[in-house]
């Protein structure tokens, strides 16, 4: 053997040690399938190259390709049975003229191999010399063999890892969920007209896999309304996963509900999606209508396709979810004014289901408060309480703009401030009042956030995205807060307005 040709070999071998190397660690299985195809073909000198991570089926999971210029194909696209079999076999496999529309004068290809099962295939064409093409040697064969199966206990750790990951991250899924059904979250608790109605529907479209638009004001249950169509469908032993829209900051809700690789920004770590958690269950996102456009865009995409593709990712992720999906907001009128997409508030409105305010259900107002007291007696250890007739009178005089979460929070704090087994309407008024000094301070505060923020827009001359930078928050959060603060407003208006005329009429009548 002459010194150049003991050079190339040696300099390969040092090749095959930095690819082990770089595998080492741990690497999702996308990395390593663009690692394979990258080494492959510098190495072989080829022109082209396309590496394949297989499921057992034979179907594609990950592809990466340098210059291959179809559509990134399954393995079974460019290489028959029988090629399959010896590719099995661990004996790499030449094939000339081209396959799939796709012409090379040679093509060279190898199995990734692990434990006799099949996990990925590489193959480059044409290799490049000087003055022109040359043949695949033995040599370029077996160090294709070597990168093929360095790669696939990769990828196998890579899977393993995934699987890791999401079963842990379903078990926290998991556990939310049996915390919120030991503290009697899941349920509908009523027996008026318009709850049998709720309950009516829920009954008959739970077993269906049918999208569902709850909609109803801010604490009428609809978190609990989801539960229960999942706890009544095929998917009951699925994970139900709940994420609500409003509560997660736009920069995040992407990764938050599609996932993200590692490596998209500094110290980020590959995550899994509430997408892929909820997979074979149901995934429940509140606040729908808060959504900005460009995620609309790609949770169209995942209804209309049950494909989901991560933040940083190149590959897309099949997912089978049921989706429930709840607004307080008129996406009506977001339609009409173009924020709301209009084909995906078709696909998400298959049914619909309204749940009615709590003061239009009064008579359900001394279920929930046996309920939510027996409930807070046991979590703060007291003995058996009861509410008396007196402070049922005084539940029921109240209006409960905050709905049924306003009385359990109402009822919570009546049961840790009362003395006594037997909560009196004293006890109510106290706890009323204590929520009311609250209220006050929270408008307090938002009124100074208010005058804040106005002020800032107005001295840069109604510049919101100038506002945004000075205020530290992005510019869809300041939309929504001059958004909310305008409907408010609005209302204002609107109230008042029925009271102006009613007194001018009181005049126009008065003897």
């Amino acid at each position: 053997m002459n010194a150049p040709h003991r050079t190339w070999r040696l300099a390969r071998l040092e090749s095959l040690l930095d690819f082990s190397l770089a595998l080492a660690g741990p690497r999702g299985e996308a990395e390593v399938v663009e690692e394979l195809v990258q080494r492959a073909v510098g190495l072989l000198d080829a022109a082209r190259g396309v590496a394949v991570a297989v499921s057992p089926a034979l179907e594609p999971v990950r592809t990466a390709n340098v210059a291959w210029p179809l559509a990134l194909p399954a393995a079974a696209h460019f290489l028959t049975a029988p090629e399959l079999n010896r590719l099995r076999g661990g004996e790499p496999v030449r094939l000339r003229g081209g396959v799939a529309g796709l012409v090379f004068d040679e093509l060279l290809a190898a199995a990734c191999l692990w434990r006799d099962e099949l996990f990925g295939v590489v193959a480059v064409a044409d290799k490049e010399a000087r003055g022109g093409r040359a043949s695949f040697d033995e040599e370029d064969a077996t160090l294709l063999r070597s990168l093929a199966l360095l790669a696939a206990p990769a990828i196998a750790s890579a899977r393993e890892l995934e699987e890791a990951r999401r079963r842990r991250e379903l078990l926290e899924e998991e556990n939310r969920t049996l915390r919120a059904e030991v503290t009697g979250e899941e349920g509908l608790i009523g027996e008026s007209a318009a709850m049998r109605t709720v309950l009516e529907r829920v009954l008959r479209v739970a077993p269906t896999d049918v999208t569902v638009l709850l909609r109803g004001e801010s604490g009428t249950g609809k978190e609990r309304v989801a539960r229960l169509l999942h706890s009544l469908s095929a998917r009951a032993s699925g994970p139900f996963v709940a994420l609500n829209c409003a509560a997660v900051p736009e920069t995040l809700l992407e990764a938050e509900l599609f996932g993200i690789e590692r490596g998209v920004a500094t110290g980020v770590a590959a995550r899994v999606g509430k997408l892929e958690l909820a997979n074979g269950g149901t995934l429940f996102l509140d606040e729908v209508g808060d959504l900005s456009p460009a995620l609309q865009a790609k949770l169209l995409r995942v209804v209309q396709e049950r494909e989901v593709e991560r933040v940083g990712g190149r590959q897309t992720v099949r997912v089978d979810v049921r989706l429930v999906t709840a607004t307080n907001r008129d996406l009506e009128a977001m339609l009409a004014s173009g924020e709301f997409r209009s084909d995906l508030y078709y696909r998400l409105r298959v049914v619909e289901i309204t749940l009615p305010p709590l003061r239009q259900r009064r008579e359900d107002i001394p279920l929930l408060a046996h309920h939510f007291v027996q409930r807070h007696a046991r979590k703060l250890g007291k003995g058996p309480v009861a509410l008396t007739r007196s402070a049922l009178e005084v539940l029921l005089r109240h209006d409960f703009p905050g709905n049924v979460r306003e009385l359990e929070n109402l009822l919570e704090a009546v049961v840790a401030l009362s003395q006594d087994n037997r909560l009196s309407a004293d006890d109510v008024q106290l706890a009323l009042g204590a929520t009311r000094q609250a209220a006050v301070a929270s408008d307090r505060l938002e009124d100074v956030v208010r005058s804040h923020v106005l002020q800032t827009l107005a001295r840069c001359h109604g510049q919101r995205s100038r506002a945004a930078r000075e205020l530290g928050i992005d510019r869809t959060t300041l939309y929504r807060m001059l958004m909310r603060w305008n409907a408010t407003s609005d209302a204002d208006r609107n109230n008042a307005a029925p009271t102006a005329r009613r007194k001018r009429s009181d005049r126009t009548w008065r003897p």
